[in-house]
């Protein structure tokens, strides 16, 4: 029996750092509905923290070394640094102190039919589609997702079954941490670069997280830097998803009814298994949809309850999140942090008949917007109008001497405030009725999208 194993197995009181994190949160939703006694501290308010509070859980703003006082254990996130005075007291304390992979780990272990979901990209939108199923199916998982999927009203729930489904994210190898019995591969892209520092070392992390399977890999077979990375796994099933030809798992008679609905006939092997009505916009959520259904049927969902329950999904929140209009404004939110993903969502927006398209983007990391400045520029080259924040460091100290000017002046035409106040004045002066506003980034930025439905009303 492991320390977590003897310090879970009873009731506990437990201290969360960074606890209105996205990552955190379904470990707060399920370690609560478990008995623990949970309490925490983040620096930002959100919707996550008033939630949270909302359950009865307490939530202090600010770290301090005092609040993890009587803890029983203490649970931090990657994000959190080393000199973080409540993780530093509670070491000195002797309060045991795990990150949060390590326990997110134990969870996964607590499931024989656990479902992990790895990608650079993707992975909130297929966790969250494949939780649906599920519980729409009556298979009543546990979960855990990076994002909020409105069916649970929230981003994790403790299930009765077996099943667990969880978002596996690679940021400094912390899905090694994780037991799948199912590993998912969207795809392996080049990020985090500070960590891996090179695209082979990315990929040989997803080869061991495969590898950490007890029985099925499901990965894209479009994908070259994913089939790279399951090459010599031994002793696992192996199933493809993709469009192109020779995949287990793929789409044909592709029907784009408008820019936020495709239909679909899934085929497996050959034979149509049923029609799918998709209602989240994007080619890339074509690839999303096929490994959600793929690892629904390895669990033992039907074609009939795919064909049932995945019309009811609409993404998942801060998935292309329409969050309202304002003065004939439509204001949309999206996850989006790296070029990939910036120009798959900007691409969407695009394509949707809107005026013009603003994008609102907040570059998350200086490692991250260093190494991909050029990617970045180029993106952003795609929507009408880009107005961008300063960097938001998060882990980060700004030792690369990077700067949001820096790639403003890579992007014609683009402007950059230091404060979300600035932007949305800036924003709301300037667009048009018909137009879109997409705010853009993993951080904060989503606050900006709230200001200017408040401001413009």
């Amino acid at each position: 029996m492991t320390e977590l194993d003897q310090l879970l197995s009873q009731k506990r009181r437990i201290h969360l750092i960074g606890i209105g994190g996205s990552g955190m949160f379904p470990l707060v939703q399920i370690l609560h509905h478990m008995g623990h006694q949970i309490q925490g501290s983040d620096n930002n308010t959100g919707d996550t923290i008033d939630t949270e509070r909302e359950m009865g859980i307490t939530v202090y703003l600010g770290h301090r070394a005092h609040q993890v006082e009587g803890a029983d254990l203490v649970i931090y996130s990657a994000a959190i640094m080393k000199d973080n005075p409540e993780l530093v007291a509670a070491k000195e304390q002797g309060i045991p102190v795990f990150e949060r992979s390590e326990v997110l780990g134990w969870l996964t272990r607590q499931y024989n039919q656990c479902i992990c979901v790895a990608g650079t990209h993707g992975k909130t939108t297929t966790t969250a589609l494949l939780t649906q199923i599920l519980v729409a199916s009556g298979l009543d998982p546990t979960a855990v997702i990076g994002g909020k999927l409105p069916l649970i009203h929230g981003s994790g729930r403790a299930g009765n079954s077996q099943i667990m489904t969880v978002e596996a994210c690679e940021f400094v190898d912390t899905f090694l941490h994780l037991s799948p019995d199912i590993a998912v591969i969207l795809n392996v892209d080049a990020d985090h670069l500070d960590y891996f520092g090179t695209l082979d070392n990315v990929i040989r992390s997803f080869h061991r997280f495969a590898d950490l399977a007890s029985h099925t890999v499901i990965y894209n077979g479009d994908d070259a830097n994913t089939r790279k990375a399951v090459e010599g796994l031994q002793g696992k099933e192996l199933i493809t998803f993709g469009l192109e030809e020779g995949n287990d798992y793929t789409a044909k008679n592709i029907r784009v009814v408008d820019p936020s609905h495709t239909r679909f006939d899934l085929v497996y092997k050959g034979k149509t298994l049923t029609e799918i009505d998709l209602h989240i916009p994007g080619r890339h959520n074509l690839f999303n949809a096929l490994a959600a259904c793929a690892a629904a049927q390895a669990v033992g969902v039907t074609s009939e309850q795919l064909a049932q329950t995945v019309p009811g999904f609409k993404g998942a929140g801060r998935r292309f999140e329409i969050l309202g209009k304002v003065r004939g404004i439509t204001i949309a939110d999206d996850y989006a942090h790296h070029p990939a993903e910036l120009a798959a969502t900007l691409n969407v927006a695009v394509q949707m008949g809107y005026n013009k398209v603003w994008a609102v983007f907040q570059p998350f990391t200086y490692s991250r917007t260093k190494l991909l400045l050029d990617d970045f520029a180029q993106a952003l080259k795609i929507p009408d109008r880009v107005v961008m924040s300063e960097i938001m460091g998060g882990r980060e100290y700004n030792t690369w001497n990077i700067y949001t000017k820096d790639l403003a002046e890579k992007v014609p035409g683009s402007v950059w405030f230091n404060t979300f106040e600035e932007i949305a004045d800036y924003v709301l002066a300037n667009a048009e009725e018909g137009d879109l506003v997409i705010t853009l980034g993993c951080g904060d930025v989503y606050k900006c999208a709230k200001l200017m439905l408040k401001k413009g009303v």
